[in-house]
């Protein structure tokens, strides 16, 4: 194999540090396009994958969105979340904030990361709500 500027930017995007456990490997092109199945979905404006301490692993925010902060929050919110429901002794599928327009679902994808998803609406999103259990089980497996 030759090393050229193209494989090692594809290692350096294949790793991320996730604070106190260690270095992620990612699948690149595996998480892409689980990532751009999400985002051909008319209802969904974008999607982002996340490391349980609130850093980027892939994808793009929402246009005019600081991308740090909205990941960070991202992660907050649903460390927050468990934290909150952990005496109740369920398992907490995903975590949705509503808004005027749209809604932000942010669900588990196993102990490293999470999928957050911006929607374009707030009308029908319960048949999304199985395509992103589906995308972030199939995150499980790549990262």
């Amino acid at each position: 194999m030759f090393i050229n500027h193209n494989n090692i930017m594809g290692l350096y995007c294949g790793i991320k540090e996730l604070f106190g456990a260690g270095i992620i490997m990612t699948d690149n092109a595996r998480v892409g396009g689980i990532l751009g199945d999400l985002n051909n979905n008319p209802d969904i404006s974008s999607s982002v994958v996340v490391s349980r301490s609130g850093m980027h692993i892939a994808g793009e925010a929402p246009p005019g969105v600081h991308l740090e902060t909205f990941v960070a929050m991202s992660a907050i919110l649903l460390g927050s979340a468990e934290t909150a429901i952990s005496e109740l002794k369920g398992e907490l599928e995903n975590v949705m904030v509503e808004l005027d327009r749209s809604r932000i679902i942010i669900n588990s994808a196993g102990m490293k990361a999470l999928l957050v998803v911006v929607t374009n609406t707030k009308d029908n999103y319960q048949p999304l709500l199985s395509q992103l259990q589906k995308a972030a089980e199939d995150l499980k497996a790549a990262i």
